[in-house]
């Protein structure tokens, strides 16, 4: 690979000469800048980006870091981030693994949008530490380098529950997202809130993985387990889809001895039939927005903590307790918890 060493060289000039013509520093004369400009082309040159981003200190990149890239929500969410960053002179990558974490302390980029568990929480607290810029959609972190940009969950999942309970369900099924998923604990801690304050109501839950599949097996353990019309609040989309699709090919009906909601109104639920009521939600406006906090603190820009409201949207799978009688298994011995 050609060098500006290899320019000076040929052009009997310094190295620093060189750099100033590439540069369009006025410190060299048009006459001095012309010929380096000739001769680099000959040579084939290509600048080395990452030796000019070490001495720029900025690449004018900004990078998302994703646990994965399933599921309908990401879609959306990288489309706000791309306005926004393209916008302002930005390009944006997407990153996800532990090895793509490098990119930031070796400042490939100038800063990262984290929505993934596979940073701690201590990582990304060092990280700030040394200057990086950082804005958090997973986790509530206190540093003046991380701007924290959060779904309103417990917002949401009080809507869910008690737009359940306001149709007069007393006995709920609560699907969970996987261990460690900042979402879903804050989905949950908001269920225990609302059936606190209602005694009469029981809820039992139900170990998923934000995945369909993890829908039907849930589906699966409730065709085996009941005894009457019950309610079940899957703590995203993706699940109760998998669920509805799987008690369809079962004697419970959706909207009548099964009641559902989902959370994040995915494009697909609209589709579902009955129509899935769910929590939703701009995944648009939170990569927009998110975008937006981290170019503010990499330019120096005060910015304050941000929650993306939520709304409900009704649908024909919660209709009420139906007395309709189903012949089924037996349910099992009373459990509090389910895991596959």
């Amino acid at each position: 690979m050609v060098s500006i060493k290899d320019i000076a060289k040929k052009a009997g000039v310094s190295i620093s000469t060189v750099s100033y013509a590439l540069n369009g520093s006025n410190k060299v004369t048009d006459e001095t800048r012309s010929k380096i400009l000739v001769i680099a082309k000959e040579l084939n040159y290509v600048p080395n980006a990452a030796a000019r981003t070490l001495k720029k200190r900025e690449s004018r990149i900004l990078g998302v870091f994703l646990t994965d890239f399933s599921g309908d929500v990401y879609g959306d969410l990288l489309t706000g981030m791309k306005a926004i960053c393209n916008a302002q002179g930005y390009d944006l990558i997407v990153c996800s693994g532990k090895q793509s974490h490098r990119m930031l302390p070796e400042r490939m980029i100038d800063g990262a949008i984290i929505l993934d568990h596979t940073f701690s929480s201590e990582e990304l607290m060092q990280y700030a530490d040394r200057g990086h810029k950082i804005v958090v959609l997973d986790r509530e972190l206190k540093h003046p380098n991380i701007n924290q940009v959060l779904l309103d969950n417990k917002a949401g999942a009080t809507l869910a529950m008690e737009y359940l309970i306001e149709h007069g369900h007393k006995k709920i099924y609560v699907v969970t997202g996987p261990e460690g998923s900042f979402d879903s604990v804050q989905r949950l801690k908001a269920v225990r809130q609302v059936t606190e304050r209602q005694a009469d109501v029981e809820w039992i839950e139900i170990v998923g993985d934000f995945e369909k599949s993890g829908g039907e097996r849930a589906a699966d353990h409730i065709i085996q387990t009941y005894n009457g019309p019950a309610a079940v609040f899957c703590l995203n989309d993706e699940m109760a889809i998998g669920l509805c699709d799987r008690l369809a090919d079962s004697e419970l009906e959706i909207g009548k001895q099964i009641d559902v909601i989902g959370f994040d109104h995915i494009e697909l639920s609209n589709y579902v039939q009955p129509k899935l009521a769910s929590i939703d939600y701009s995944k648009r406006k939170w990569g927009a927005l998110a975008a937006e906090q981290l170019i503010k603190i990499i330019a120096g820009e005060p910015v304050d903590h941000e929650r993306i409201y939520v709304t409900l949207v009704e649908g024909e799978s919660v209709t009420g307790p139906n007395s309709v009688e189903v012949r089924l298994p037996m349910p099992n011995a009373n459990e509090r918890a389910v895991s596959y």
